[in-house]
């Protein structure tokens, strides 16, 4: 295979992995990840929105078990809220943390001991920290933990760093 490959031109191999990478959203996490490509805003938020579809995913015939789901996707999602906060989209990753608390916690809920929570928390805490030390409006910083709060389907996924950061923003 390789020696097959090796007779190729960069330009034919390069199509051929781009084209793979459209039609399998697992192939294009690896080569965004193992080679830094930063996309845009824009892409960053649609990205991230599509890789907590695939994270939080399972199959509803498993529910009450310990199902596969997808730790790459969840790798992704911290990745790119990450990108997202140093980018100055704090507005954006909040929304996306929103969605994110909606649908992981629901795949808590539905699964037998809720492995993913870590995995969930990691992703938050890249918000939270950043909000921490960010520059919006403490309504907007207590709307939000509250909002979170509301969409914690099993009621204790971040909980505590949530109730701190209201209480930080409370105070000032």
């Amino acid at each position: 295979m390789a020696t097959a490959l090796a007779k190729r031109k960069k330009a034919e191999l390069i199509d051929v992995i781009v084209e793979m990478a459209r039609d399998d959203r697992g192939i294009l996490r690896r080569l965004e990840s193992q080679f830094g490509v930063e996309a845009p805003a824009e892409e960053l938020v649609a990205a991230t929105r599509q890789a907590i579809v695939d994270a939080t995913d399972f199959d509803e015939r498993e529910i009450n078990y310990n199902f596969n789901y997808d730790y790459a996707a969840y790798r992704t999602v911290r990745r790119n809220l990450g990108s997202l906060t140093e980018l100055g989209q704090l507005p954006e990753a909040m929304d996306l943390s929103l969605e994110l608390m909606e649908q992981g916690s629901y795949q808590v809920e539905m699964s037998d001991e809720g492995m993913m929570t870590d995995d969930i928390e990691e992703c938050l805490q890249v918000v939270i920290k950043a909000l921490k030390k960010g520059t919006l409006p403490a309504a907007d910083v207590m709307a939000w933990c509250a909002a979170m709060i509301r969409k914690d389907r099993v009621g204790f996924i971040c909980d505590q760093s949530l109730k701190a950061l209201r209480r930080q923003f409370e105070s000032s």
